[in-house]
């Protein structure tokens, strides 16, 4: 028991230590449009959002799934654990499973502040897509909120809002990705739309797409 408990923890670890990299651009454009590439001030690098990409090795995130899955029901799973459960679920597009082990991953975070913003982001994403908008807004305001230089959520962070018919606040968002990143090929084009979009409808009322 032991050496299989030695050896579940290795493999979580450093399935762990890759998928982070991997979701730390968790960053689908929310039309599903095209990948997105994102630059953080914290220079995490530029990443895509590719999902064959990551579940090219189909067995080996079989194998892992299994290992956490194990670890949730038993209570033994730790933050990191379940963020990568949760990543996994939202990849394969369960979204209420992703939705319930991000939240989980959330309560039992222990680690670095920036790290936490991922996960909120991705909550985000889940939540976008599983038709909760608002909630979906405010996870992804969290993100920014906790790191003000994460353009990948400030991106998703305008998607949302221009879904919401928000266009101001849309604006905003991305503007502010454009203050960390200035020649971001997402928000330029976006922003500038939307500059005509809210000059448009000034005055005008417009139903928003609250849920």
């Amino acid at each position: 028991m032991f050496q299989k408990g030695m050896a579940a923890k290795s493999f979580t670890s450093s399935r762990f230590d890759e998928s982070l990299k991997n979701h730390r651009a968790m960053v689908d454009d929310l039309n599903v449009k095209k990948p997105l590439s994102v630059v953080s001030a914290f220079a995490f690098g530029q990443a895509l959002w590719l999902i064959s990409a990551q579940l090219a090795n189909a067995s080996e995130i079989t194998t892992g799934d299994a290992v956490y899955e194990e670890q949730v029901r038993s209570g033994d799973a730790s933050a990191t654990e379940l963020f990568e459960l949760g990543a996994v679920m939202l990849r394969r597009k369960f979204y209420p499973a992703a939705n319930k082990f991000l939240l989980q991953a959330i309560e039992k975070w222990d680690g670095d502040d920036q790290d936490l913003a991922q996960v909120y982001n991705a909550l985000g994403v889940s939540y976008v897509r599983d038709g909760k908008l608002e909630k979906g807004i405010n996870q992804f305001e969290t993100a920014v909120k906790i790191q003000p230089g994460y353009v990948t959520a400030w991106n998703n962070l305008g998607d949302a809002y221009e879904k919401k018919k928000d266009y101001k606040s849309a604006l905003k968002a991305f503007e502010e990705v454009l203050l960390f990143d200035p020649n971001n090929k997402i928000a330029r084009p976006r922003r500038d739309a939307l500059k005509d979009r809210v000059e448009m409808y000034k005055g005008v009322p417009i139903k928003s797409k609250d849920r």
